[in-house]
């Protein structure tokens, strides 16, 4: 374990997806679900569905690098949401559904560019990666019912029907690097 944690800010459609995956993943220590993006000061989730706030749904994610590197991350997030459609994910629409990659330093926008054009040159998708590869804005963290979603909520249609899917072809993929948050 190394002694410095990073934050990855990630949006691949509905938060309650993305942070169900992140979650399972080994060095990750927290998954928070949030908006960010946007010109609205702490926005209320309701604000964020009209598609007028600016903001997508993300998750902030903290990490150990020393465990699971940010190019980890974005293997998986390349692989758990489709990239290719524009302020889309399923049935989900709106710019608050953007696929995103908000980045917190050079580095991780080197390492996103460099992976969205390998993702991209692999032939992963049929069609070309619209994802957005902005700097990381303010973060406000969604309203607390929001927050560990799945894990509370995993009996509710949407869970059964779009997250469980996901879960199960990470734990195909990843099966080796999973664990849960630390």
């Amino acid at each position: 374990m190394s002694d410095k944690l990073e934050t990855a800010t990630l949006g691949a459609g509905c938060f309650w997806c993305v942070e169900a995956v992140f979650l399972e993943l080994k060095g990750v220590h927290e998954v928070v679900s949030g908006y960010t993006g946007g010109a609205v000061k702490n926005p209320s989730y309701q604000q964020v569905c009209t598609g007028m706030t600016g903001h997508a749904e993300v998750v902030q994610i903290t990490f150990d690098p020393g465990v699971v590197s940010f190019s980890d991350l974005l293997y998986v997030f390349w692989r758990t949401h489709d990239p290719t459609t524009l302020n889309r994910q399923g049935a989900d629409v709106g710019t608050q559904y953007r696929s995103a990659i908000f980045y917190h330093n050079e580095k991780q926008k080197i390492a996103a560019e460099s992976s969205k054009r390998e993702t991209d040159a692999a032939g992963l998708w049929q069609n070309p990666i619209v994802t957005e590869i902005v700097p990381a804005a303010e973060f406000y963290a969604a309203e607390e019912y929001h927050q560990n979603y799945y894990a509370l909520n995993s009996y509710q249609p949407y869970c059964q029907i779009v997250i469980d899917p996901k879960l199960k072809k990470l734990r195909e993929e990843f099966g080796d690097k999973l664990e849960g948050v630390d």
